[in-house]
């Protein structure tokens, strides 16, 4: 992916209010990415770039941040929500 695949991928990721949205969002299970932490299975905070339609292409539309566990996790096209966050 792109450097502006990516940058889209992790604007649709929600911004958290107090937190620094350049370095730390949440993805649509509101699990923790941390944006240096992009392709990092080895880190709680690694995401990746996930096809919402998984034909959809690779347009901007079609792309959103996940936490890596969840992009795993997602079957068939459909979201499973893995990794959440703690209250």
């Amino acid at each position: 992916m792109s450097e502006q695949q990516k940058l889209a991928a992790w604007n649709r990721a929600t911004m958290v209010p107090g937190y620094d949205s350049a370095r730390w969002r949440q993805d649509a299970c509101k699990a923790w990415i941390g944006w240096s932490e992009y392709g990092n299975r080895g880190s709680q905070y690694g995401w990746e770039i996930d096809h919402i339609d998984p034909d959809g292409g690779d347009h901007a539309g079609n792309l959103r941040a996940l936490q890596w566990q969840n992009n795993v996790a997602k079957s068939d096209g459909r979201l499973v929500c893995v990794v959440t966050a703690r209250a």
